[in-house]
């Protein structure tokens, strides 16, 4: 039978050539715009829910930007926010929480592992203890997701926030999971979708593509091993070739695929961009502000001394990866970080 939509009002069918461009980036245009994340709405809409129980909310310093500038936002709306320290190895202790609980606790959100060193924070022992005290408990995992086993039946948290493109998934995608009976106060208005959680219309493709992701990782435990062997491997080859490399993180406890080092002697960005123009892609966790770099908060947190923060590089290996792009990274960064440290002052 012939169909006729007549609803463009509604929604309009993609066009082809749209279609085209899509596929093609998705294939290929595969590099990190922007992170956007739904730790937003499960803090602020959490937040504000439970304010009149209290104002006070806890959470680290090494988190992602996406909760520590929605919790500065609360600041300014009259809540206090405790900053718990990791320690040196950028993990956050339980008896640090524990300590820092009062009765006017309403929400505890540490991330599950940090995106820049790969530590793995103790969440059972943090969920275990906000039970106890009865305090909602957020975590964002969108590192570990799809990396560490996770069984929301078992988890003790509340909320858990992931994010699809960091799972292979399309951008723009991303899950908040919310405990049965937990409520949340609406933070983005306009339209009654998600059960008036979140307007605007859902975007199913994206929705599609990242059920796919989330099955595919269900299904792939084993390679988590093989990353984690190529990245000892890389490790090893670059700590037997180059002197003066400090490993930043927990040297056990940590994401398979992250590896966090500083070269010390040079600096950061031009470590980066020189292996840039021999093909290889890294990231560095400093920040920009003002025109000046600003080095990386979760490694200042760390104890880490800013001059060893800005001569930091964060290597993150996935699916795709090879032995011979682990050996060919090597070979070239040895000779980058010489020619580098001949030419830098501090070299």
């Amino acid at each position: 039978m012939k169909k006729i939509y007549f609803d463009h009002s509604a929604t309009t069918p993609v066009d082809e050539k749209v279609i085209e461009v899509m596929i093609h980036f998705l294939r290929e245009g595969y590099g990190n715009a922007s992170s956007f994340e739904s730790d937003n709405m499960a803090i602020l809409g959490a937040a504000r829910e439970l304010s009149v129980k209290g104002k006070h909310i806890i959470t680290s310093q090494l988190e992602h930007h996406a909760v520590l500038h929605t919790c500065q936002q609360l600041e300014k709306e009259g809540f206090k926010i405790t900053y718990i320290k990791p320690d040196q190895f950028g993990m956050i202790q339980p008896q640090d929480v524990a300590k820092a609980i009062t009765n006017e606790t309403i929400l505890i959100s540490i991330m599950h592992a940090n995106n820049e060193v790969g530590t793995i924070n103790p969440i059972n022992e943090i969920g275990e203890i906000a039970q106890e005290k009865k305090v909602l408990f957020h975590t964002d995992a969108v590192q570990s997701f799809g990396k560490l086993p996770i069984n929301l039946a078992k988890f003790p948290v509340d909320m858990l926030t992931m994010s699809g493109h960091k799972i292979y998934g399309p951008k723009g995608t991303g899950i908040l999971y919310v405990r049965q009976g937990i409520k949340l106060k609406q933070v983005l208005f306009g339209g009654a979708h998600e059960k008036n959680r979140r307007p605007g219309t859902e975007n199913i493709p994206g929705i599609i593509g990242l059920a796919k992701a989330v099955e595919i990782c269900s299904k792939s435990a084993a390679e988590e091993d093989k990353i984690k062997a190529l990245r000892d491997k890389f490790y090893q080859n670059i700590i037997n070739k180059i002197p003066r490399v400090r490993l930043n993180g927990h040297p056990e406890n940590r994401l398979a695929g992250l590896l966090n080092l500083t070269f010390e002697g040079i600096e950061g960005e031009a470590l980066l961009l020189s292996l840039d123009l021999k093909g290889v892609a890294a990231s560095s966790g400093s920040a920009c502000t003002s025109g000046a770099v600003e080095p990386s908060h979760v490694l200042l947190s760390m104890g880490v001394k800013p001059e060893f923060a800005q001569s930091s590089i964060r290597f993150s290996l996935g699916r795709s990866n090879t032995m011979e792009d682990v050996e060919y990274t090597s070979e070239i960064l040895v000779e980058i970080v010489e020619r580098l440290r001949q030419m830098s002052p501090f070299g």
